[in-house]
């Protein structure tokens, strides 16, 4: 029988996955120089966000499952939520509160996740509004969350180590 991944070893196998999507991402913006993408560079673009937004729900997942353990049952982000906040680790708490509609919404669409992100004054999830959703410009769908953007797949992976961080060790 294999011995299972760890959770950062999980964690570190996402990111370099988001990262060589990013990575051509870039790479297909800066040869286009900006020039009205190709119907190839249209389709490998939203395959490569595609590819971002399933390793995110993904390692969500992962850590959602790995962590229930702590908790008798219920949902597992609004236990952690109120355990950070406890211990007085607010921030953290509304990182991963965030993180959570994010993955909510990339899972379901728009509903009370993308609702509440919305509404939020928060710069760490960058939201689309529904109006907004296609690039008329390049005929390329934007996703109601930008996961292209380069802080969203770190943060969510530094958010998802630390608060199995402060779970283990509390």
């Amino acid at each position: 029988m294999a011995v299972s991944q760890t959770l950062p070893e999980l964690v570190h196998a996402a990111q370099i996955t988001a990262k060589s999507s990013q990575d051509r991402i870039s790479e297909i913006l800066k040869l286009a120089e900006g020039q009205t993408l190709s119907t190839a560079q249209i389709k490998e673009m939203t395959s490569e966000t595609r590819a971002i937004e399933l390793a995110a729900v993904d390692i969500f997942t992962v850590f959602e499952a790995r962590m229930q353990r702590h908790f008798k049952r219920g949902p597992l982000s609004r236990k952690v939520k109120e355990a950070l906040l406890a211990a007085g680790n607010a921030h953290l708490a509304d990182r991963l509160h965030q993180y959570y509609l994010a993955i909510n919404v990339l899972k379901h669409g728009t509903g009370a996740s993308y609702r509440e992100l919305l509404s939020n004054k928060s710069t760490l999830i960058v939201v689309t509004r529904t109006a907004d959703t296609a690039d008329k410009s390049q005929d390329v769908p934007t996703p109601l969350i930008d996961v292209t953007a380069s802080h969203f797949f770190d943060g969510l992976t530094e958010t998802i180590l630390e608060a199995s961080h402060f779970l283990e060790n509390r």
